[in-house]
């Protein structure tokens, strides 16, 4: 069993610079072999050249986008006023802004992406296991994004050519131009991949003020329609503040951290170009909860504003939108809608499940193939069904992906910060024998460990709409705070697996 804690002396083959920040010595060759590839290689200082106005930009694209917008009206839908929403999302950003820092300080510091970070404590092969569970997340969320963005193509077309369009014969529940919809759009974002990614930094340069426009665009238009602001902040919660809401709360705070539980593992994907850690969390603390509560805030108004007018809440922008007699509006409306589903599907969901799929197979998946599996796999996993109601959403979907991804979060916070006090030999998370190794490439500690808090965070929870009943009923009372059970579990039995028996000297 090779080592699971740092040593004390300097790491040969690699040196800290006066700011903290590492990588590899001069004239040390880089890392080779089976599990190291151009994608996955630490990058060096000099290119680590992020900023934090660079990474504020980044969560201001990331955030504003047709499934933030129905992650805030989807709890209106579901009962609460604007002031409850608004509270639920900012308080669950704020907290899963403390797993981002922690996980995201790797990235700067050591140049690394996420499942490279992951083999220091999950083993060289065995940072698979959160590399492909964080993958497969991806891959769904990048379904239901590109099921957003085809119901845009298919209302605006509709609004364009016709009953024609919109009254097409049913397949599998829905008219056949809206899955022809779903795969234009689909086709769309896969040429957009094979472009490379200076495609998609040029993209995202603009992407996120043109949303940002028309998300205020839409409550100028809501507000018109309801007779003014004051409707939009009239409407009352149907829950109170007693025990129907506080009943509520929770799953829904769960949920929301859920949201953004994806990045809190992948930010190291990010970071590693990080020019500092003050820029990392400067840029992460500015643009994170303040970006989400500004666009849930102005997701929950138009919301709460359509229920004014129609009688009942609208929670999808794009059914919204489609309601307007306005050509022009409309096609204003739809447009960014699919720039901004384009803007976050692209930066969030391509770029880290395509460096987990490379990381698999280093020598033979390059981040382009890892992207392209990721499109792939987006279909298969029939991401209408994710999206089909706001309860399935947000507390079936969200809350599992939560409570798992809680678990690997948990593993690494405990690992990189408890026990190894932040200290990586960069070297050995590329070679197989050295201090990552465990026993064959993977670490049964933190295998175990995800193993039991994965159960406990989603064993007790409701699966429905995907299968009916819950697995364990006994776990169901920890079913509503999956997140937190799964990351305390997890990082609690890590560190006590690792420290009940003192690691081996070298």
């Amino acid at each position: 069993m090779t080592e699971t804690a740092p040593p004390a002396v300097p790491i040969s083959g690699q040196v800290t610079l006066p700011d903290g920040r590492v990588e590899l010595a001069p004239g040390t060759p880089p890392p080779s072999g089976p599990y190291a590839n151009e994608d996955l290689l630490p990058v060096p200082a000099a290119g680590r050249t992020w900023t934090t106005y660079n990474f504020s930009a980044l969560w201001v694209g990331m955030a504003h986008n047709t499934a933030s917008w129905t992650l805030a009206s989807g709890l209106i839908a579901v009962g609460m006023d604007w002031k409850q929403a608004v509270f639920t999302i900012a308080l669950a950003n704020l907290v899963v802004l403390v797993p981002m820092l922690l996980t995201g300080h790797a990235g700067p510091k050591y140049g690394i992406p996420f499942p490279v970070f992951a083999r220091a404590s999950f083993g060289v092969r065995g940072a698979n296991l959160p590399a492909v569970v964080r993958a497969l997340v991806a891959c769904g969320w990048f379904g239901i994004q590109t099921w957003i963005g085809g119901e845009a193509i298919y209302f605006l077309a509709g609004k364009l050519i016709g009953d024609g369009w919109s009254d097409a014969s049913h397949i599998g529940g829905y008219a056949w131009t809206m899955w022809l919809s779903f795969a234009i759009f689909w086709a769309i974002q896969v040429a957009i991949i094979c472009r490379g990614m200076e495609t998609i930094r040029r993209f995202e340069n603009w992407a996120a003020p043109f949303v940002l426009v028309g998300a205020f665009v839409m409550l100028w238009w809501m507000s018109g329609k309801a007779g003014g602001v004051g409707p939009l902040f009239d409407q009352p919660s149907r829950l109170g503040w007693g025990g129907d809401f506080w009943k509520l709360f929770w799953p829904s705070l769960m949920g929301m951290i859920g949201f953004w539980s994806t990045l809190s593992l992948n930010i190291p994907d990010f970071t590693r170009y990080g020019r500092s850690q003050r820029a990392q969390t400067w840029g992460q603390a500015l643009g994170l909860p303040t970006t989400m509560t500004l666009f849930a805030f102005l997701s929950v108004l138009v919301t709460s504003g359509s229920q004014a007018v129609y009688g009942q809440p609208v929670w999808d922008p794009v059914q919204l939108a489609a309601k307007t007699d306005n050509v022009v509006g409309l096609l204003y409306a739809l447009v960014t809608v699919l720039v901004a589903t384009l803007s976050v599907n692209i930066a969030a969901n391509l770029v880290s499940p395509a460096f987990d799929f490379s990381n698999v197979a280093p020598r033979k998946v390059s981040f382009r193939a890892g992207a392209l599996i990721t499109a792939v796999l987006a279909v298969l996993i029939f991401p209408w069904k994710l999206y089909s109601d706001p309860q399935g959403y947000i507390f079936t979907w969200l809350g599992l992906v939560g409570g798992l991804l809680g678990t690997v979060a948990g593993i690494l916070v405990a690992d990189y910060w408890l026990l190894r006090r932040t200290r990586l030999d960069l070297t050995d998370l590329y070679r197989s024998g050295g201090r990552y190794w465990y026993a064959g490439g993977w670490n049964w500690r933190a295998v175990a460990a995800f193993l039991a808090g994965g159960v406990l965070a989603v064993g007790g929870a409701d699966f429905d709409p995907l299968v009916d009943g819950r697995p364990i009923p006994a776990l169901a009372p920890l079913a509503d705070y999956g997140w937190a059970v799964g990351l305390c579990t997890s990082l609690l039995l890590y560190v006590g697996l690792t420290l009940a028996r003192r690691p081996a000297s070298r």
